[in-house]
């Protein structure tokens, strides 16, 4: 009779994090105010704000922005502060950046408020694919979380991880 199969990963320690179950819902957006600026450059006061003033913001409800102007102008922070204002009563989260800067600031906002203690002594092992927009920082930021506390960092899956650090 051959001997048993053992599944020594399902019996081990070890802990799978997966920053995908982070993942917030609600869509993503990138405002850009160049249509707001005469000829995509200047911006002139009284135009601005009469477009910040007529615009519906409430199309925005529970998304998250990421405010931006893609021509080489030379934008006030006032400008950005004003959208800002609007748009806040709407949104889960407004950046002034690309949409890589919000997913960014999202997952720092999550992280931050993440408990680490659970993983004390553990050997844990970071999900590598994701289906959903993870940004790589998000990865920095949660080693430099659980590096204190952790036994072991791996990445990627139980059955081909690659280490990253052990105490």
């Amino acid at each position: 009779m051959a001997d048993e199969i053992i599944n020594r990963v399902a019996n081990s320690k070890l802990v799978t994090f997966n920053l995908e179950d982070f993942y917030p819902e609600g869509d993503r957006v990138l405002f850009d105010i160049k249509d707001w600026l005469m000829e995509g450059l200047v911006l002139r006061e009284k135009a601005f704000r009469e477009s910040v003033k007529n615009h519906d913001w409430s199309q925005y409800k529970n998304n998250y922005v990421a405010l931006t102007c893609s021509t080489d102008a030379i934008v006030p922070a006032w400008a950005f502060m004003l959208l800002t204002v609007s748009l806040e009563p709407f949104v889960e989260k407004v950046v002034i950046g690309t949409l890589a800067d919000l997913e960014t600031s999202i997952y720092q906002d999550i992280l931050a408020t993440i408990d680490v203690a659970s993983f004390k002594d553990m050997p844990v092992i970071i999900k590598g694919c994701s289906n959903k927009p993870v940004p790589v920082n998000a990865y920095t930021m949660l080693i430099k979380k659980l590096k204190p506390v952790v036994k072991s960092l791996m990445y990627g899956e139980a059955c081909s991880s690659v280490p990253l650090y052990k105490r």
